[in-house]
């Protein structure tokens, strides 16, 4: 009885490495993708991958601009560079009275003071960029896809990573059993 659970438990143990190997070669790359860029992003402002807030330069600032009115300075702005105008989000402080425009076709930020409009800074937000990177979407960000790239990789990636905890959870047990029969 024992003879006929070892040679199960060895079969399983090889079927396990098997897979194991051979799926780990291609889902190493993204585990380091992943890995590496969580690691930037977990260090972004340290790292200076986040343009720094500005702060106003009004003393005694009483009325901020309308969203409308900074929307249109950052455009105003893009357009002189050359860029797509198409703005994604604007990112207002109060406490700092700035407002950080962003844009959907590239990954540059305007600061602009709330109070008054003038432009503070206009720098590239390499963040945005590294988190597209990190979940997936960047593919579809460049192709103008509507975040199914991102929702496969996502998926594949956390479906590997399961895969591998598991299969080498038992690459390291399953020998211990069956050393285990085999010494009864």
């Amino acid at each position: 009885m024992p003879i006929k659970k070892i040679q199960s438990k060895v079969k399983s143990l090889r079927l396990i490495r098997f897979l194991h190997h051979w799926l780990g070669i291609p889902l190493v790359i993204f585990f380091l993708i992943i890995g590496i860029t969580s690691i930037l992003l977990a260090w972004k402002k340290k790292a200076e991958l986040l343009p720094a807030t500005l702060e106003t330069k009004v003393e005694n600032a009483q009325d901020w601009i309308s969203p409308a009115e900074m929307v249109e300075i950052a455009q105003l702005k893009m357009d002189s560079l050359e860029m797509s105008t198409e703005v994604d989000r604007i990112d207002i402080r109060p406490a700092k009275g700035v407002a950080k425009v962003t844009f959907k076709t590239h990954f540059t930020e305007v600061q602009l003071d709330g109070f008054s409009g003038e432009v503070l800074s206009i720098e590239t937000r390499h963040s945005d960029w590294i988190e597209k990177v990190h979940d997936g979407s960047i593919v579809d960000f460049y192709l103008g896809g509507d975040e199914a790239t991102k929702l496969v990789y996502s998926t594949l990636t956390a479906l590997g990573l399961i895969f591998m905890s598991l299969t080498g959870f038992y690459l390291w047990y399953f020998p211990k059993i069956i050393r285990k029969l085999k010494g009864k």
